[in-house]
């Protein structure tokens, strides 16, 4: 059966990486029988250049017919003097919320030719494989009431409002017990239990769940602690859960710990396995249209997609292994140039990858 995939480029450095991930998904179609139809919207600051709305009603209705999204970047400079809600992050997070993507797969694996390229010893970083599971469709960033308002005694004020659902806590520690089962079974839930009511609640939810899942270890650490492990012991990690603000952060961290952001897929999935998938890095509109960014974080996107959404493990496993492929023959972008092998483009890398997978 074919299946329907919606390629958005989006902002700065994204229409180019995203031109990779279509040049591949192409090639898996005419040599390797991959059955799928792509189409392509407009969302971000592109598409409020575009339609006025950083989520156009066209965007949102293909990327629900859709059975995966790619997503490239959005956002930058241009667009931050808008007023919140015509923002491009808010058709991110829009499709997001729309989709019931509650899921986000991080995961952060420093390759061997590239343990000299993080900012730790190379000791602390080879071989490191951490999978973070972030919530991502509750918490601080979705909580009401929000914004900025004026007190009675004529100052502005901020608010944010961190709310969850034992629901919510249920479902997304279920999704990191299931992962866990297919890695170490190594599970540490990260929160901030001892001064915030909300991840007290978070802590003895997620205690509950791992009940069901006597095959599997459960730790619990404080964010902040977290923060500092992962730079001072990353191994130590299999799997991490942690709430949408705590996630957003360990996982940058975690991502700087394998060399360059540019390397670092992502994985939004829905109860159905329904799933968007995108670079961890942001538009870097600064290199934007200069062939300089590093298209492997989207290439590796194509195969958690291939994995999660479209069921292929096999062609999934072909895509990273071809990563892996061109980072042992040297090749590098210039975010992981080392004055060692040979420092190529964002299109060089792509036709790279492609060549090596046959």
């Amino acid at each position: 059966m074919t299946k329907k995939v919606l390629i958005l480029g989006g902002d700065g450095i994204g229409p180019e990486v995203m031109a990779q991930a279509e040049k591949l998904i192409n090639h898996l179609k005419s040599d390797l029988d991959l059955r799928v139809e792509l189409e392509t919207g407009l969302v971000g600051g592109a598409a409020y250049d575009e339609t006025g709305s950083p989520l156009p009603n066209e965007t949102l209705a293909r990327a629900k017919d859709a059975d995966a999204i790619l997503l490239g970047a959005v956002g930058g400079p241009a667009w931050e003097q808008l007023p919140f809600d015509k923002r491009p992050e808010r058709g991110l997070l829009g499709l997001r919320s729309e989709l019931g993507l509650f899921a986000n797969l991080r995961p952060a694996m420093t390759y061997a030719e590239l343990a000299d390229a993080s900012s730790l010893k190379p000791d602390l970083v080879s071989g490191l494989d951490v999978m973070i599971v972030r919530e991502l469709t509750g918490g601080i960033y979705f909580g009401q009431p929000r914004g900025v308002r004026n007190t009675k005694d004529g100052e502005r004020e901020g608010v944010n409002t961190l709310v969850y659902k034992e629901s919510e806590i249920e479902r997304i520690a279920h999704t990191a017990f299931e992962v866990a089962r297919k890695r170490s079974r190594r599970v540490c839930s990260v929160d901030k239990a001892n001064v915030l009511e909300c991840t007290e609640l978070w802590r003895d939810v997620v205690t509950s769940v791992a009940n069901q899942y006597s095959d599997c270890e459960l730790s619990h650490m404080y964010v902040d602690n977290a923060a500092m492990q992962l730079v001072r012991e990353p191994k130590q990690f299999d799997v991490v859960v942690t709430t949408n603000m705590f996630g957003d952060i360990l996982s940058d961290i975690a991502a700087m710990l394998t060399g360059s952001i540019g390397m670092l897929p992502s994985a939004s999935l829905d109860s159905d396995g329904k799933g968007m998938y995108e670079p961890v890095h942001g538009s870097a509109p600064d290199i934007a249209g200069s062939d300089k960014a590093n298209p492997l974080a989207t290439l590796l996107s194509v195969s958690m997609m291939l994995r999660y959404s479209l069921g292929d493990a096999e062609l999934a496993d072909l895509v990273s292994n071809a990563v892996e492929t061109v980072l042992k023959q040297g090749l590098r972008t210039v975010d992981i140039f080392r004055n060692e092998g040979q420092c190529v483009g964002t299109e060089q890398m792509g036709d790279a990858v492609i060549a090596a997978l046959t």
